[in-house]
């Protein structure tokens, strides 16, 4: 499908094991306090029905009365909850890394920034409570006040929405949503980093992302010049106790100090990678947590020499499942690409997909990469077996130039990711970007878009045609009139986003998507850099809640 362009309508804890790196929460409070109860729900919920299943399981073991009566199960409604979004703090340097002398030559950066930009949903002129948070609980920016009203029922009502527009930031932050009508607010935010100086220098964006108690990150490397460091956030009011699993390209690591980390209330934790699995091309972590949930992100860094590699954010993917989509996965010219990496030190300067098998079972994964005008063929012929408990990388090099959307499917459940890499000319400052794997695009998902630079909307239908429905969120509250995209199954679509909509700032969109199974991302770049970073689009608003209950005796 050919290219569409949008016209203007539309950290500090100490550190003390060999593994961590400082991070931490900050402490200002520059306007009012916010409630210190974010999240405490979430845990006190999880003890009451992890009971609830200990007593069913228990009784399940004794003989069942002759007059025993089961019910059928209800599914009982409960309030809904906030929309919560917790974004990384800014890329940082590890500690002890000295400023050189040569200004050229210095790891630190005169010229990087951070930024958050949201957007939250409201109907009928009513916008849910929301606001920008500090760990700590202080409120550093009120979004939108609780006003007391309720939007009307009835027909159809026009969308309004609650808007932070780039929004510098120092520090890891929570923007998040009451729920409204007891339907959870749709709500979305993103951070991003940008340098054009220093070890660190390029762009580095992430979704806010929700925390969990369990959640995968891939494409992590420990070897020599390549620095990760896994970002921990618990913005809850209960302790998080967090295991980490780590696999490698030869399969899982054991490693000492990897379980049992405490990670505090409104605080951070920062784990440098090497520290537990040092040497390691390709890393895939699992993070567990027992008690609070936590927001999980892995810095990603490359150094060749003196020559920065570039930034990036691994954000988490999805669950292990037997299907695997990517998209806003850019691919340079093969040629350049070819030349570049038979370099020493730029073997992992091409695209390639990851997949890693935490299961016992090898997988067979059939890998389809879908452009603008179809299916293109892969150097492997797109099927290949994944080691069970490992890393397997699949070359992407020999791809025409591009924008794709990456599928991989087996019969065993897997994770994956895809890597992209900007950039071509050897000892010149280049970039690298993971696309995580994402969610299945249904109705009213929030993408919030981080301002500067070159900003796309990427879509990819797999199988048949998608019609794909994108409304502008601009920088004044509203929401601009949709524009629709139909893309041909098995495509990849672009669409360009402007600065403006109506001489108004453009900070996101509302997306929906019909027919066949379709996925989004945000790709951004920046003209005349090599800079590049890719963000998922985030699942939509759960609205209001449901739990099955199932009454016997």
């Amino acid at each position: 499908m050919h290219e569409h362009t949008m016209s203007g309508q539309a950290q500090d804890a100490p550190a003390t094991d060999a593994g961590e790196a400082p991070g931490g929460a900050g402490n200002q409070g520059p306007e009012g306090k916010r409630r210190k109860g974010t999240l405490a729900g979430f845990a006190t919920a999880a003890l009451v029905l992890t009971g609830a299943g200990a007593v069913v399981a228990a009784g399940s073991l004794l003989p069942a009365p002759e007059s025993s009566l089961n019910l059928p199960a209800a599914v009982a409604a409960v309030p809904a909850g906030e929309s919560l979004g917790v974004c990384p703090g800014p890329a940082r340097l590890l500690e002890g890394t000295q400023a050189g002398t040569d200004p050229q030559f210095s790891p630190e950066s005169a010229t990087a920034a951070s930024t958050v930009t949201a957007a939250i949903l409201g109907a009928a002129g009513v916008l849910p409570s929301s606001r920008l948070s500090l760990l700590d609980g202080n409120t550093a920016v009120e979004i939108a006040k609780d006003s007391g009203e309720v939007p009307a029922e009835g027909a159809r009502q026009e969308l309004i929405a609650g808007v932070l527009a780039n929004r510098q930031v120092d520090q890891a932050t929570v923007v998040s949503a009451d729920a409204l009508a007891n339907q959870q607010a749709s709500a979305a935010a993103a951070m991003k980093f940008t340098a054009t100086d220093g070890d660190l220098q390029g762009t580095a964006a992430a979704n806010c992302q929700r925390p969990s108690n369990d959640q995968w990150l891939a494409g992590a490397s420990t070897t020599v010049g390549r620095t990760s460091v896994l970002v921990l956030t618990n913005a809850s009011t209960t302790p998080a106790t967090v295991s980490l699993e780590l696999f490698g390209r030869n399969g899982q690591i054991q490693a000492p100090g990897s379980r049992g980390l405490l990670v505090a209330p409104g605080t951070t934790r920062s784990v440098v990678l090497a520290g537990l699995a040092p040497g390691e091309p390709q890393l895939s972590v699992h993070v567990r947590s027992a008690g609070g949930p936590v927001a999980a992100a892995i810095q990603q860094s490359v150094l060749r020499g003196l020559t920065p590699g570039g930034v990036d954010f691994i954000a988490p993917g999805a669950a292990p499942a037997v299907r695997q989509v990517m998209t806003g996965v850019d691919i340079q010219d093969p040629a350049g690409v070819a030349a570049l990496t038979g370099r020493s030190g730029y073997e992992d300067a091409a695209p390639a997909l990851q997949i890693t098998v935490p299961g016992p079972s090898d997988a067979v994964v059939e890998v389809k990469v879908y452009g603008r005008d179809g299916q293109k063929s892969l150097p492997s012929g797109g099927v290949i077996t994944a080691k069970a408990g490992s890393i397997t990388e699949v070359s992407l090099a020999g791809v025409p130039a591009g924008h794709y959307t990456v599928s991989a499917a087996s019969d065993v459940s897997f994770v994956a990711a895809t890597r992209i890499s900007r950039g071509t000319q050897e000892g010149q400052p280049s970039d690298v970007a993971w696309a995580s794997s994402g969610v299945r695009l249904g109705s009213q998902h929030v993408v919030p878009v981080p301002q500067g630079g070159t900003r796309q909307l990427v879509f990819g239908a797999l199988d048949a045609r998608a019609t794909i429905t994108y409304a502008a969120i601009t920088a004044d509250g509203k929401v601009r009139a949709p524009s629709t995209a139909d893309i041909a199954g098995g495509t990849t679509a672009s669409i360009a986003v402007p600065d403006k909509a109506e001489d108004a700032d453009v900070v996101g969109y509302v997306v929906s998507a019909s027919g066949d199974a379709a996925y989004g991302a945000v790709l951004v770049e920046q003209d005349g850099r090599n800079d590049v970073s890719s963000l998922a689009f985030q699942p939509a608003a759960a609205g209001q809640e449901t739990v099955p209950v199932t009454i016997s005796y």
